[in-house]
């Protein structure tokens, strides 16, 4: 098992090396740069100006110089300020040093924030606490809701319940983010007046009236699709020879569905389960812009629209961290509910 977490950690680390160097790449294209400089200085900037600020900035060094630098394996060389000849501060707003040093990803220095002024720590981590907050929430209601309606679904196939459940599930998950969040908004925050539309103030303090809208229009997607893989592993389960034998020696339904079934039953879905991870991340992005909720999707929007290049990098490196080290809980949990499975 160890040899195992090892391998997959390995395997993890050359992962978001690539992706990084991707990303990197991606945003650093001319186009990209250009609109960078444009947005730091004014729109009838000369195209001379413009090169002096990107050039002043360090946008003109070696590609890979600077992903050397980024990743905090090759040191960052100081301003030289032609004007002067003296060294200067790249961002002076980030406290960057002004002598040759290692500050990159690998000594937990993520850059500077061009939109926001300010280091990319100081604004990346509070929004991903913001985050962790609403995806908190948001699992406490979707997994429990999903499972109960997919083992109730699942227990007795081709029944009323059963397909109604299923009908209501299909429904929820055809439904995405951008639709039943307006829906939400409309029925509970303008017509019957019950909740707020907007979760803007949720990083203030999390209340039931700025908080359940958001929450209600990340998970309806995900209790249907959890819900209904749920029912599809019930099924397959309750037609098992084991549970008939169970059944035969006098068990009553209940205690064969908690003691045999119900186990068995939740190995497809907790893999289902931990995937919703990845699937969050996307869906945040939406339901946080939607409801002006300043977290992690926000944040990347934000870094999008004015080419934060420090901090595109930064998410983008917590999104594939966040993704991987999921897969890798999921692996694991799922070798734990079957002991058929060994891990070589």
């Amino acid at each position: 098992m160890l040899s195992f977490v090892a391998r997959r950690l390995g395997t993890m680390a050359l992962t978001m090396l690539c992706l990084t160097l991707v990303v990197f790449f991606l945003v650093n294209l001319e186009p990209n740069l250009k609109k960078l400089a444009i947005s730091q200085t004014e729109m009838h900037t000369s195209a001379e100006q413009l090169e002096s600020w990107l050039v002043k900035h360090g946008y003109r060094q070696n590609f890979f110089v600077r992903y050397g630098q980024w990743l905090g394996i090759m040191p960052k060389e100081p301003i030289i300020d032609p004007a002067t000849g003296k060294a200067s501060q790249r961002f002076t707003f980030c406290n960057d040093p002004v002598e040759k040093t290692y500050a990159g990803i690998l000594q937990g220095d993520f850059g500077c924030s061009t939109k926001f002024k300010a280091t990319v720590s100081s604004k990346l981590f509070p929004a991903l606490g913001a985050t962790g907050i609403l995806m908190f929430w948001v699992l406490a209601t979707m997994v429990p809701i999903s499972l109960v309606i997919g083992i109730l679904a699942g227990m007795r196939e081709g029944s009323r319940t059963d397909r109604t459940l299923s009908a209501a599930s299909i429904a929820t998950t055809a439904t995405p983010e951008y639709v039943s969040g307006v829906i939400f908004t409309v029925i509970f925050a303008s017509w019957l007046g019950w909740l707020n539309g907007s979760a803007a103030s949720a990083s203030q303090g999390v209340t039931f009236y700025n908080f359940t809208l958001p929450v209600m229009t990340l998970a309806i997607y995900g209790i249907g699709y959890i819900a209904r893989m749920t029912r599809a592993s019930m099924v397959e389960v309750m037609t098992q020879q084991y549970i008939r034998t169970a059944r035969l020696k006098g068990l009553s339904f209940g205690g064969v569905v908690v003691k045999h079934a119900l186990r068995n039953a939740l190995i497809a879905p907790f893999t289902v389960i931990m995937l919703q991870f990845p699937w969050l991340l996307t869906g945040v992005v939406i339901v946080e812009v939607m409801f002006r909720y300043q977290g992690f999707g926000y944040t990347l929007v934000e870094a999008a629209g004015n080419n934060d290049i420090d901090l595109l990098l930064g998410c983008s490196l917590v999104s594939v961290f966040i993704v991987l080290i999921t897969q890798l809980i999921s692996d694991l949990g799922y070798a734990y509910l079957n002991p058929r499975i060994r891990v070589q």
